[in-house]
């Protein structure tokens, strides 16, 4: 049996390995976008000689180096274009050194845009966002989803923790990954996400912490149950999310402002920031919401969200019942 000590001693040795593996993986990516940068450079003084001339390269670099990838003629072209949309911006240089080869590509192809496209470069470095991912988070407009969100946090936080926050709460958010009836009930809304919890940590962003769902407080010898609660490991903070399958009525501002300060009251440390609530309805009248959080004094953001492959109502009606199933499997048995 292995005492405490000697455990976190290994721990510690894992941790550092780790990390060094994450440092080394980012220096040679760094270098080899560099390398693709000084290439694309040298093709494009040299793009006179016309397509002919990256042809050769191709051929010249791929009998040289036989055993490295990234020398398709295609490629190539696609260095020269790295190199002219980056060639007067060391800082934007310094940025897409940090970035995997297929995403600086995706990044170029999708968003014309430099400023909105800092945007998801920045977050992709943030996130870990893999390519397909960020492809979606382009899709689905990241950048106007982020710090949309109807909230009180300027008032309720300090400036610093109110902008951290808000650039953190997203509106709408796209659960693309949950089929549902078209009129589905809040306890179903909620099963389909913890069945899919990591996506939803996905679609949350970097940070969040699963704690549990129908999470129970207790009150005065009354129990109360939160429909999701999460740990932010930057924000340094709970958040109690409540979810709602119609759209946004004033009198859910006073339950989830309910919930925000038992979990103060009864979870939170000293260390801990205070919480903070996430509600997220099917819809809602922004004028409305901002009156209604004038009357709370805790910090909430009202998102919406959209369930992206929602099966209609007229398909929903001709699928077959649970009962319509088993009786066929009865059938089936049967005949056998």
């Amino acid at each position: 049996m292995l005492d405490k000590n000697f455990k976190d001693i290994i721990s510690n040795i894992k941790e550092e390995i780790i990390n060094t593996q994450i440092k080394t993986m980012q220096e040679v990516n760094s270098n080899l976008i560099m390398l693709y940068f000084k290439l694309g450079k040298i093709v494009s003084e040299n793009k006179q000689y016309g397509n002919n001339f990256t042809k050769q390269v191709s051929i010249e670099l791929k009998l040289t180096f036989p055993n490295m990838k990234g020398f398709s003629e295609r490629n190539i072209r696609s260095m020269r274009l790295f190199y002219e949309e980056y060639a007067d911006d060391e800082k934007w240089q310094q940025l897409v050194a940090k970035l995997p080869w297929g995403h600086n590509l995706l990044l170029i192809e999708k968003i014309k845009d430099k400023d909105i496209r800092k945007i998801y470069a920045e977050n992709t470095i943030k996130n870990g966002w893999s390519r397909n991912v960020l492809a979606i988070q382009i899709e689905t407009k990241f950048h106007k989803r982020i710090g949309n969100s109807n909230n009180n946090f300027n008032a309720m936080l300090p400036p610093k923790d109110s902008d951290l926050v808000n650039n953190t709460i997203k509106d709408p958010y796209i659960f693309d990954f949950i089929t549902l009836k078209e009129e589905y009930k809040e306890k179903e809304l909620e099963t389909a996400l913890i069945d899919k919890i990591r996506n939803v940590l996905l679609e949350l962003g970097k940070g969040f912490s699963f704690v549990g769902n129908q999470y129970k407080i207790s009150v005065d010898n009354q129990d109360f149950y939160i429909d999701l609660l999460f740990y932010h490991l930057e924000l340094r903070c709970y958040v109690v999310v409540e979810l709602k399958a119609s759209e946004f009525k004033p009198e859910y501002i006073g339950q989830l402002g309910f919930y925000v300060t038992a979990v103060n009251e009864t979870i939170k440390k000293e260390c801990d920031a205070p919480t903070i609530g996430l509600l997220l309805c099917r819809g809602k009248n922004r004028l409305t919401v901002d009156w209604s959080l004038k009357s709370t004094n805790v910090p909430i953001g009202v998102s919406t969200y959209e369930l992206k492959e929602q099966l209609p109502k007229e398909l929903m009606d001709k699928l077959p019942t649970e009962e319509e199933i088993n009786l066929y499997l009865d059938i089936d048995e049967t005949n056998e």
